[in-house]
């Protein structure tokens, strides 16, 4: 025995077609919403991203900005330094050839004080022994008379 064909009418398939068709769209219906809201929600993250790159890319290239001035303040710092150190080695021996020659002045000075002070002592004395002589040839010039 054959089991007796079935046939569905056509009305039926067209209606279950129709409500297979509805519920499939309604099923997806939920996911493609919130597929589209992710991807959205993704597209404005890039573009956030992005900002942010090029933010970052900014503040890299003053970073780079900044340490190349700093580097720069730094190597003309320490010239002015060494500048200043030549300069301070300059003074020193300035400074000590001003002592030495203070010094020798000083020493000549007093030479020439001492030699000035003999000189003196010489003159009175000179004119001491000339006026001794003196004396001594009026007393002589005297007893001779």
């Amino acid at each position: 025995m054959t089991a007796p064909k079935l046939e569905i009418p056509e009305a039926i398939v067209a209606a279950l077609g129709d409500w297979v068709q509805r519920t499939a769209e309604e099923a997806v219906a939920g996911p493609r919403e919130t597929l589209a809201r992710t991807e959205e929600a993704l597209q404005a993250a890039q573009t956030g991203l992005a900002e942010r790159n090029e933010e970052i890319e900014q503040l890299m290239a003053e970073l780079r900005n900044a340490r190349s001035i700093a580097t720069d303040a730094l190597v003309g710092k320490a010239k002015d330094q060494l500048a200043i150190e030549g300069k301070d080695a300059q003074l020193a021996d300035l400074r000590a050839q001003i002592e030495r020659n203070v010094a020798a002045a000083a020493a000549l000075s007093d030479a020439r004080l001492a030699a000035e002070m003999e000189l003196v002592g010489a003159v009175t004395a000179r004119d001491n022994y000339a006026a001794e002589i003196k004396e001594l040839r009026a007393k002589l010039a005297a007893r001779h008379a």
